[in-house]
């Protein structure tokens, strides 16, 4: 418990944080709901007419069914909300060496671990709340939803939650340490949504992409993602996914806190926030 109430009150400063500097305006929520939308609106109808005009259906069934193929370009635009909100998060992080307030990171007496985990939830918590809304509200609207019970949307959510935050973790602690983080915003932008297949089924990417791919929890999300709400799957049928998922969220976070704690020792020894 002693432990516990610390990190709570972590959480809940960083996520205030986040609110202030990121949400001060009505204008800010309103974009987080229109832009996803927009990017979802310009797949869909970018796909719809190759899928149901070209042999593909006979491929990809699903792509022949407008309301499945809505769904599945919907979770997908859900799941790369959650993941890119955090490398928007991570990109930020990195912003506070110019304005000098990531000194305070390392003067406070809390864990340096909890803060990456704490800043990157609270950017999730405020980023991704309202496209989860809609995207929920629009699978029951159109009937796509194909649950195998109840007790699947706690996996979907953690399935979503937890491989988010451990990626966030990694991606601060990384960008803490980096001076010039512009590039790594660039590769994990058009190049996240590719090789995760978050627009393409994974069978239609070469072999060599969906390699890559396995090592970006993104691609387990949506898997278990989309087995979960639009195919009935079942624990059983996402055990290896779910499995692969817990092994790349751990290492992760294992990456992240010794990134953490090799950076810091330099910059104690250097004065240089740099690990090269």
């Amino acid at each position: 418990m002693n432990g516990i109430r610390p990190a709570l009150r972590v959480f809940a400063a960083e996520t205030l944080k986040q609110h202030r500097r990121l949400f001060g305006q009505p204008l800010v929520v309103f974009s987080m709901l229109i832009w996803p939308v927009l990017q979802l609106a310009t797949t869909y109808y970018t796909l719809r007419p190759v899928a149901t005009a070209s042999p593909a259906a006979a491929h990809w069934p699903l792509a022949a069914d407008p309301h499945r193929l809505l769904a599945f370009l919907a979770t997908g635009t859900l799941a790369y909300a959650f993941f890119f909100s955090l490398v928007q998060s991570a990109w930020h992080l990195s912003f506070e060496r110019t304005t000098g307030t990531l000194e305070l990171l390392f003067l406070s007496p809390a864990g340096r671990l909890t803060l990456m985990i704490a800043n990157g939830a609270g950017a999730l918590l405020q980023n991704a709340w309202l496209l989860t809304c809609f995207t929920a509200a629009g699978l029951l609207g159109f009937g796509t939803l194909s649950v195998a019970s109840w007790w699947m949307y706690p996996v979907v959510l953690l399935a979503l939650l937890i491989p988010a935050v451990a990626w966030g973790a990694f991606l601060n602690s990384l960008l803490v340490f980096s001076r010039d983080s512009a590039f790594l915003y660039t590769i994990l932008d058009e190049p996240l949504w590719f090789v995760s297949g978050v627009r393409l089924p994974h069978f239609a990417l070469p072999v060599a992409v969906r390699i890559v791919g396995a090592a970006f929890p993104l691609t387990g999300s949506l898997i278990a993602v989309r087995g979960a709400l639009l195919e009935s799957d079942t624990p059983t049928d996402l055990a290896p996914t779910l499995a692969w998922l817990g092994i790349l969220s751990t290492a992760l976070l294992a990456a992240a806190a010794l990134i953490l704690r090799i950076g810091e020792a330099r910059a104690r020894r250097t004065g240089k926030l740099s690990l090269a």
